[in-house]
């Protein structure tokens, strides 16, 4: 039988998770980096990467692996690069801090890079290139974390699932083209979620702790992730890997502390590539009537969203908003 859920105010719920994240050890900049992409992801982007993962950044805080008080280290080693060390915090502040010279960066120069290291996995990808597109810029994003994924020809967890995703922005009163997927065949939130529901899965998306392809989620969770499509998935995680990992400086995937320890820091990598198009209003416009072209032949144009609306509210698991209200009024940490 389906959870019950609760439509709540966008306001009711973002006071709820500030509470939460500062009884939990976040500081108030945390806090509030991390809300406002929870709610990006509930409202614009993947619902299994906002509030259900907001508990995940909570526990983290709790036990120390997440750094709840981190100050990012940036720096500008070049005019069209900007490298952080998210100081083993969230992927979202760091991006935050630098949002607004980031944007002034990529109208000057045209392409900057953006990389990170030192924080905790990345969450929802497209909240990063959502937001750029929003200021008429494009951009692919990439992230890197603790190894779940193996590959053919190997035996062990290799890759983490290694997303990438792609925004273009669209003209005024639309939404913007955004494409986020991983590598791997599914989401690890939603093989956990299938574990915690007891729901079967198809036996292309994970190996068990044997090797063998299986539709048992909580098996799969003891094994490792599949990509998707065999080696073009693998290839597509490495470029990633390279990208995410090699240019911050952050952990190679295989390296990476366990993503199932929450006391361990995690060393993940993120890297946003910015262009932007030099006749801003002709490229949007082109944009739309190029996306309206795909729709009316039956194409599905990832971001735009025809059915799904902007709303003042989320629905959200009720059972969540009784754990927010328990964990606002918790005793923080004593770090």
């Amino acid at each position: 039988m389906p959870d019950e859920t609760l439509t709540i105010a966008i306001p009711e719920i973002r006071s709820l998770a500030m509470d939460a994240c500062l009884a939990c050890g976040a500081s108030s900049s945390v806090a509030q980096s991390l809300v406002d992409a929870t709610i990006s992801a509930a409202c614009e982007g993947t619902r299994d990467l906002g509030f259900p993962h907001l508990m995940d950044y909570l526990a983290r805080f709790r036990s120390g692996g997440i750094n709840g008080q981190a100050r990012p280290k940036i720096q500008h080693p070049l005019p069209a690069l900007i490298q952080v060390d998210a100081d083993g915090g969230i992927a979202q502040l760091g991006f935050d801090l630098i949002f607004e010279d980031y944007v002034k960066r990529i109208r000057a120069f045209g392409v900057v890079t953006f990389t990170q290291k030192n924080s905790f996995t990345a969450g929802e990808l497209g909240y990063y290139v959502r937001r750029l597109a929003a200021e008429g810029i494009l951009s692919i994003a990439v992230a890197n974390g603790p190894a779940l994924m193996t590959v053919p020809g190997s035996r062990r967890k290799i890759f983490c699932t290694n997303p990438i995703a792609f925004a273009a922005p669209a003209g005024p009163g639309r939404r913007p083209v955004v494409i986020d997927q991983a590598s791997s065949a599914t989401a690890f939130v939603k093989l956990r979620s299938a574990a915690d529901e007891k729901r079967s899965i198809p036996d292309s998306w994970a190996l068990d702790g044997n090797g063998q392809p299986t539709t048992d989620a909580s098996e799969a969770i003891k094994g490792a992730l599949l990509p998707f499509g065999g080696y073009k998935g693998a290839n597509m995680a490495l470029m990633v890997e390279l990208l995410a990992a090699g240019l911050s400086g952050a952990a190679w995937s295989m390296d990476g502390d366990d993503f199932i320890d929450e006391t361990r820091r995690i060393d993940a990598g993120l890297t946003v590539i910015g262009m932007a198009p030099i006749d801003a209003v002709g490229f949007a416009e082109r944009l739309d009537r190029y996306a309206s072209r795909l729709e009316d032949d039956g194409v599905h144009v990832p971001g735009r969203n025809r059915d799904r609306p902007l709303s003042a509210h989320v629905t959200v698991p009720l059972a969540l908003v009784e754990k927010l209200k328990h964990l606002s009024l918790s005793t923080p940490p004593d770090r």
